[in-house]
């Protein structure tokens, strides 16, 4: 038995694990530092408008993340240029858009009461257009499978950041209005890094047509519904949590979503990665290529999660602890961490099944699929919040969604593949054992790479 060697960093699932790691390491420093030296009103502000231009990234990415790597991975050089062009056109109409919204508002500012409103009308437009070029430059890469420049372009993004917040608080600059500059300038020069090197593909602006425009966005406007309805999704248990319970409640129920880091940050690893995979195939023509990558990285992730639900089980107080102190010890906090951790085995297979019929162009079924998921969330919490008048009600509701999106994606891509959940799991173990015995115990793996055992 070997240890993995550093040649196994070069592996672009290990580069995007990384990549995610990285922005989720950063975010949880920056929150430290900031929780640390401003005002709790400052701080509250503050993450009101990150609530805010995450939704409009959320609205971005919905509509052109999937678009971009779908239309763009695997094609031709003219294609290629043809996608990207069209891409660039929409990404800057839709933030121009926005920012042109922001500037209809900026005369209203003085008539305006609430601070925090005021600092949004300030900065959201600013910031929207500011992260234009490194967006663009994310979703190419995640096409090309480039997760070794993803990682330098986050490691500029979010450590020039930290470094400058650091510098703030130690001389006790770190105000609401200097960490909003401070987020506008580091986005400024990740995008100049991108326009600078060529990551952006900037010069493909003038390549794009009318009719690749209008497929992207035909395509796009349901994954950006879908996208949006997930981001809604998260929101309606916030809002429901803190309607009929409280704040407390609503802080006890935050602490262990904090805490599903653990299985998000593996998740959209293997997600940008299977899906670029699922694109290329997809535009190769090659539909066997295309279930295989579905069906191993979701059974591959299911396996992964059943012993992290089980380690989690039996330390979920230290980890309650860990992060939110003494305060949230004794509470449903960690109860409530081991029945989600449970719930998230079942994650892998239900994303996947909306990626996947992203990919093979169902991109309304995806929607329907998230509407279903919707539905069934609110109604369930409503019920069981007001039948168990405690937080175990959300839960359960969301174990009843993600079964509700399970259901109805895997009765629709039975449509269109050869798919089972069956064979997810058994491929998903199959390529486990390889892996360990490639990587681990430095053996050929048990099956020839890419060969589905149950085609």
């Amino acid at each position: 038995m070997q240890l993995p060697s550093l040649s196994d960093l070069k592996n672009k699932h290990i580069l995007a694990l990384l990549g995610n790691f990285v922005i989720s390491g950063f975010s949880f420093l920056t929150i430290g530092l900031m929780a640390r030296t401003m005002e709790k009103s400052d701080l509250g502000t503050w993450f009101f408008f990150l609530a805010i231009y995450g939704f409009a990234d959320a609205v971005r990415n919905g509509l052109l993340t999937t678009a971009t790597v779908k239309f763009y991975a695997g094609t031709s050089p003219e294609r290629s240029a043809e996608v990207l062009g069209s891409v660039w056109f929409l990404a800057l109409s839709l933030s121009g858009l926005l920012a042109l919204v922001n500037l209809a508002a900026i005369p209203f500012t003085g008539y305006i009461q609430n601070h925090e409103y005021v600092v949004l009308i300030q900065w959201f437009g600013l910031t929207v257009l500011s992260s234009v070029p490194f967006n663009l430059a994310f979703w190419i890469m995640i096409a090309d499978n480039d997760y070794t420049t993803i990682l330098k372009l986050r490691l500029i993004n979010s450590g020039s950041m930290i470094l400058v917040i650091i510098i703030l608080a130690f001389v006790h600059k770190a105000t609401l209005e200097n960490i909003l500059l401070v987020n506008f300038l580091t986005n400024v020069l990740t995008s100049a890094v991108c326009l600078f090197f060529g990551y952006a593909r900037f010069n493909t602006l003038f390549k794009r047509t009318k009719k690749c425009t209008a497929e992207l966005f035909a395509f796009g406007k349901f994954s950006l519904a879908s996208n949006v309805s997930s981001y809604l999704l998260g929101a309606a248990n916030t809002l429901i949590v803190n309607g009929m319970l409280g704040t407390a409640a609503l802080a006890v129920f935050t602490i262990p979503n904090k805490l599903m880091e653990i299985v998000e940050i593996p998740l959209r690893s293997f997600v940008g990665t299977g899906m670029s995979a699922m694109a290329t195939a997809y535009n190769n023509n090659n539909m066997y290529h295309l279930t295989f990558v579905s069906k191993k990285y979701a059974g591959m992730l299911t396996l992964v999660f059943i012993p992290v639900a089980v380690i989690t089980f039996f330390t979920a107080d230290f980890g309650i602890w860990i992060l939110a102190g003494n305060k949230y010890v004794g509470t449903e906090a960690a109860n409530l961490l081991r029945i989600m951790m449970c719930i998230a085995v079942l994650y892998p297979i239900d994303r996947f099944n909306g990626v996947t019929l992203d990919i093979i162009h169902q991109p309304k079924v995806n929607l329907y699929k998230v509407i279903a998921m919707g539905t069934v969330n609110i109604a369930v919490a409503f019920g069981a919040t007001m039948i168990l008048k405690d937080v175990y009600g959300i839960v359960i509701a969301i174990f009843c969604s993600t079964i509700a999106g399970i259901t109805v994606g895997y009765y629709h891509l039975r449509k269109h593949l050869n798919y089972s959940l069956r064979s997810i799991i058994v491929l998903g173990f199959v390529e486990l054992r390889n892996f360990f015995n490639e990587k681990i115990m430095k053996r050929p793996p048990a099956n020839p790479p890419y060969e589905d055992p149950l085609s």
